[in-house]
């Protein structure tokens, strides 16, 4: 994918020779250094063998090459699939902008400077990078058709995509690059954040695996922590983040993986260690600004609101994303300091203008703004379109669902809110806000179990909304008593037999007297019928009412049912 420019100040030392060597052989080396190494190949070998090396340093032996430079640095962390540091990051985009003002015609060094532009556009929050960026990866694919071999352009445009929230763009570009080329492991990572983004998870999933089948290591692993993460399974997501975090060498990959335990800590509702995580990350890089907003969010929960307020205002300064904004913004309502959260909502307006002027989708974030301290009529339009556009993940559901009760229609927002927590993410915010919902709708058994699951899930998840979970959970009350039979529907109440009414008395005929006469003949007393006239039953007495109550419990056999316990 790289191509090695002549004037490249750090070239890697598994390519060209070290700094200084010209074409000009050494000298011959002398008996004694000969014999020198010798042995000490000999006994380097054993040591080998044992299990161990020892070096010794010898002042004849010749240096060793040279460390790489930063720009090599940068070259090695985008071939591993790792985060490179903003400052050899810097400086790949530099020699790369001289190198082809020089050489216009080199496909690959335009889409390595393209893609370079995009993670500096993503690290920094300076949307401006994404337009030199798509400038300069169709200049590599003017040079050379993706259908010609450029999937490296492809890749390029995929990750711009993904970074603008671009999902079914990104989608088609990894999806046409993994036809092609179902071994390029490249286009495994756009396709894992493209699949999330649109809520297609089982794709996620099968492609984290594909990813981790074709690269090992550390990269693989953060993305399977981020998949169980996904998925709700916590314990499997820190099992595989700490392996991530413990075999991350460089200090941009271990700032990453730090980070990454830091926002898991978060989620349990363990802000110390949370705040311990991050402030580790921080050690590894200090331009990890993430983690400098990760531990601003877990210091308000610790109520060190000054520390959190200095952090807040600091990556807000040099990374201005507007999810930090929002979150700066509501921590000064939270205080009651309105004046400074009205002018932090004022920046984000702002940011949230120049987000969309530059091509980046920021709706997500627009939508909670609008719908807790705007117009909540503009947030469900916001993420009507949206879902439209099929961008259905489970932050999306959960923005949707929340806007839409914000808005009065508590009955359409129930089944976005529940999309949103099926999909098994734990997070509090997502019960919090299904929670409110059912309450709303008098689904009280249902809105106290998700109330509560979001306060045990981290009791502290915002400064202005875990309070008002608290309060709607309070409202509720304790369940009645007695458990799940007290919420069974009485039984219906046996109907009474009607009593039988008797026939009335029929008239005597003319000719009774006659057939009295007939009997009084045949031998009979006048009290006795000569035939028995069958037997007529009596009416039954009438049953008294029983009482309310629970029907009496049934012979076993029987099909008659009762209560459960």
């Amino acid at each position: 994918m790289d191509a090695m420019p002549q004037q490249n100040p750090e070239p890697p030392p598994s390519t060209l020779p070290p700094e200084g060597a010209t074409a000009v052989p050494p000298p011959p080396t002398s008996m004694r250094t000969t014999l020198r190494r010798a042995a000490f190949g000999a006994v380097a070998g054993a040591v080998l063998v044992a299990g161990a090396v020892v070096a010794v340093p010898d002042g004849d032996q010749e240096a060793g090459p040279p460390l790489p430079g930063p720009v090599a640095r940068a070259e090695a962390a985008a071939a591993a699939g790792s985060p490179a540091s903003l400052s050899d990051l810097t400086a790949l985009i530099g020699d790369r902008q001289e190198w082809v003002d020089t050489h216009p015609s080199d496909a690959p060094s335009w889409a390595v400077l393209g893609t370079a532009y995009v993670e500096w556009g993503r690290r920094s929050a300076d949307a401006a990078y994404y337009t030199r960026a798509e400038q300069a990866l169709q200049r590599s694919l003017a040079a050379r058709p993706g259908e010609r071999g450029n999937a490296e352009a492809w890749v390029g445009l995929g990750a711009l995509a993904n970074a603008r929230h671009d999902y079914l763009a990104a989608k088609k570009w990894g999806e046409t690059v993994r036809a092609r080329q179902p071994k390029n492991w490249t286009a495994y990572p756009v396709l894992i954040d493209a699949y999330n983004g649109l809520g297609e998870y089982a794709a996620a999933g099968r492609a984290t695996q594909k990813f981790g089948s074709l690269r090992k290591g550390v990269p693989a692993l953060a993305r399977t922590a981020d998949m169980y993460r996904g998925q709700g399974w916590r314990e499997d997501a820190l099992a595989t983040a700490q392996e991530a975090a413990d075999r991350a060498t460089a200090p941009a990959e271990k700032a990453e993986a730090l980070h990454r335990l830091g926002d898991l800590a978060w989620e349990r509702g363990e802000p110390a260690e949370a705040v311990a995580q991050y402030e580790a990350a921080l050690r590894t890089d200090g331009s990890h600004l993430a983690s400098r907003a990760g531990r601003a969010r877990a210091l308000v929960a610790l109520d060190r609101t000054d520390e959190a307020l200095a952090d807040y205002q600091t990556v807000t300064t040099k990374l201005p994303r507007p999810e930090y904004a929002l979150e700066l913004g509501e921590l000064y309502e939270s205080l009651s300091l309105d004046g400074d959260a009205r002018t932090q909502y004022s920046e984000l307006r702002k940011l949230l203008a120049q987000a969309k002027k530059a091509g980046v989708n920021e709706s997500l974030t627009e939508a909670r703004y609008e719908a807790d301290h705007g117009d909540p009529a503009a947030a469900v339009e916001l993420m009507r379109a949206e879902w439209s556009a099929l961008h259905r993940s489970s932050a999306a559901a959960d923005a949707l669902g929340w806007a839409l009760h914000r808005a009065g229609r508590s009955e359409e927002a129930l089944l976005y809110a529940e999309k949103a927590v099926e999909t098994g993410v734990r997070n509090a915010s997502y019960t919090y806000h299904l929670g409110v919902i059912e309450s709303a709708l008098s689904q009280n058994g249902p809105a106290r179990i998700h109330l509560e699951e979001s306060v045990r899930t981290n009791p502290v998840f915002s400064p202005l909304a875990a309070p008002l979970a608290q309060a709607a959970l309070d409202s509720l009350g304790e369940p009645a008593p007695g458990g799940p039979a007290d919420m069974q529907p009485d039984p219906e109440p046996v109907p009474e037999p009607e009593p039988e009414k008797p026939e009335p008395a029929k008239p005597e005929s003319p000719t009774s007297e006659a057939a009295k006469d007939d009997t009084a003949t045949g031998g009979t007393s006048s009290g006795e019928a000569s035939e028995p006239e069958a037997a007529k039953p009596e009416p039954a007495p009438a049953r008294r009412q029983a009482p309310a109550g629970p029907a009496p419990s049934a012979s076993p056999g029987t099909a008659a049912s009762s209560p459960l316990p």
